[in-house]
């Protein structure tokens, strides 16, 4: 199958490779499961530092994104659907987003991407729950706070990538 954006039901057979979910923005959340089942996840800092360009995120973004993948033999990349809602972090996350997609396509890995509401709904029964709701569901499952709301969405992704590929 060629390397593309994943509908669950193309998806045959589910990944045997690891399963990497994102909550992208300048603090990236991110979960990463492995093919035995054991997972971890956290946050990583994509913020601008001083004197920086603005290319300079979207290229320390996709060095990231290319050791992870290779230290860990990434599979499938799910990540949360941008709301593009202008200014500066549309800008963020359309660049973000794009280099999933080049990564992706450059290592032949199947990528998907998911809205929020979606993943609201599974985990905490309302698609328009809070970032606070999501947070306190993340905590029951971590068994610790989540760094913060995005480690929480990230993780959020994660359960429903093994819900809906049968991971």
């Amino acid at each position: 199958m060629p390397v593309n954006s994943l509908k669950p039901s193309n998806l045959n057979p589910p990944p045997t490779r690891c399963v990497l979910s994102l909550d992208m923005a300048s603090k990236t959340g991110w979960c990463l499961r492995r093919e035995e089942g054991s997972w971890e996840s956290g946050v990583q800092d994509f913020s601008l530092k001083r004197g920086e360009s603005a290319g300079m995120r979207f290229i320390r973004f996709r060095v990231w994104l290319e050791e992870v993948i290779r230290l860990e033999d990434v599979g499938l990349i799910v990540y949360e659907m941008p709301h593009l809602r202008g200014g500066a972090s549309t800008t963020v996350l359309v660049g973000l987003e794009t280099r999933v997609h080049e990564v992706a396509a450059v290592q032949g890995i199947e990528f998907t991407k998911v809205h929020s509401s979606t993943i609201k709904k599974l985990v905490t029964g309302s698609g328009r729950a809070s970032k606070k709701e999501v947070m306190a569901w993340a905590e029951i499952e971590l068994g610790r706070p989540p760094i913060d709301d995005n480690e929480a969405d990230a993780i959020a992704m994660m359960y429903w990538a093994v819900d809906e590929f049968r991971l």
